[in-house]
């Protein structure tokens, strides 16, 4: 596995989870982009050999309540959405660490309130040689 230090810049992970898809992922949802309360952002947190702490940011859009949605059980929900697409995600990870996918386990953690505009959801990859 190759050194994945500092691969996981904000320019990278933006282009991994663009800006966008929390329009599709809610359209998906909703049926309508608009009804969305939050915007997502990828950010790492740590890159150790072996291990990769990703964060899934929701950023409360501007007229809407972060803290009145439902965000508590939403990593079951995005684990699995396809939209949103986290299993491609963590593959594409894994790729970059010259990692192999197939011998890679993930987890998302549970909603963490950083704010009342900002809650995280840890992503955490756990890589095999």
């Amino acid at each position: 596995m190759a050194s994945n230090s500092n691969i996981f810049d904000e320019q990278t992970l933006t282009q991994l989870l663009p800006p966008g898809r929390a329009d599709d992922f809610f359209e998906a949802l909703y049926g309508d982009a608009a009804e969305g309360a939050y915007d997502f952002q990828l950010v790492c947190r740590s890159e150790k050999p072996g291990r990769i702490e990703l964060e899934l940011l929701l950023h409360q859009r501007p007229g809407k309540c972060l803290a009145c949605n439902l965000t508590y059980g939403l990593p079951q929900v995005l684990g699995r959405h396809p939209v949103l697409n986290l299993k491609g995600v963590v593959k594409w990870v894994c790729e970059m660490a010259g990692a192999d996918p197939a011998q890679t386990s993930w987890s998302l953690g549970r909603t963490r309130v950083i704010s009342n505009e900002v809650h995280a959801i840890p992503l955490t990859i756990e890589m095999k040689d």
